[in-house]
């Protein structure tokens, strides 16, 4: 027959306890305690940095970038009769180069459906924080580079991890993916050619012919930058794009970038 465990017995009434095993409080104990929530903290506010904040952001660049977009729809409209469809040419000949925007000032809309039907943002002059931190702008336009549809090297840059991560899906590009870039003017289209790896330093995929400072541009290209790896500035990941064509406003989108405006326009 099993023995049942006895209950371990209080001590007895006048009977020394055990002493106690309880450590005294020092100061580098609490310093300890101290570093643990303080590492603590700095954890949780990365987190709050790299996941809610970056997604939040991104949302209201998104919202930006469709108001500035939609907006452009509706001015063409008002300019025409809008119960009136417009002409569709054979060709719309030469796009329209714009001239280049002041300081901060937002000019084009990025869509890249490779990053997903929702993606938009909005891009704006300089690379500075003013418009890559900013929560209505995200993506930046090099000064002295070419504009959109223009020969030579139209080049802009997005955090990939954060303030929005206009880039963060820039790996994933394959060969032949669409880039649109909208402008007031119309939309242009660009399709992915090739990615490389290079230094922080090297300036020259910047160039109108990217890695060829000393060349004379013969093709009108789009350059996407952003840092490398994921959470690290170690070095940039660069997609060279080539332009197709363009239409005018007009004209309306491109036949794969019609949903993605009719969807944000709902929005």
């Amino acid at each position: 027959m099993t023995e049942m465990a006895e209950p371990v017995a209080a001590p007895a009434r006048g009977r020394r306890g055990r002493k106690s095993s309880r450590r005294p409080v020092t100061v580098l104990g609490v310093l300890g305690e101290l570093l643990i929530t303080a590492g603590a903290v700095v954890l949780l506010f990365i987190g709050w940095q790299l996941w809610w904040n970056d997604a939040f952001v991104a949302g209201e660049q998104s919202k930006a970038a469709a108001d500035l977009s939609n907006g452009w729809i509706a001015q063409d409209r008002n300019a025409r009769d809008a119960d009136k469809p417009a002409p569709v040419p054979a060709d719309y000949g030469d796009p329209i180069v714009s001239a280049a925007p002041g300081a901060g000032d937002a000019f084009a809309v990025l869509f890249v459906p490779r990053f997903g039907a929702d993606y938009h943002r909005t891009i704006a002059e300089g690379v500075g924080t003013g418009v890559l931190n900013s929560t209505r702008l995200g993506i930046g336009h090099y000064p002295d580079t070419q504009m959109p549809g223009e020969v030579g090297n139209f080049a802009v840059a997005a955090h990939r991890s954060a303030y929005g991560g206009g880039m963060h899906l820039i790996n994933e590009l394959q060969l032949g993916d669409a880039i649109y870039v909208q402008t007031a003017d119309g939309y242009f289209t660009y399709r992915f050619r090739d990615m490389e790896y290079v230094a922080p330093s090297e300036v020259a995929v910047l160039a109108p012919v990217p890695g060829a400072v000393d060349k004379a541009a013969t093709d009108a290209l789009i350059t996407l930058t952003s840092c490398n790896p994921l959470y690290s500035t170690a070095e940039r990941i660069i997609a060279y794009g080539v332009f197709e064509s363009w239409r005018p406003t007009s004209a309306g989108p491109p036949a794969e970038l019609a949903p993605i405006i009719a969807a944000q326009a709902k929005g």
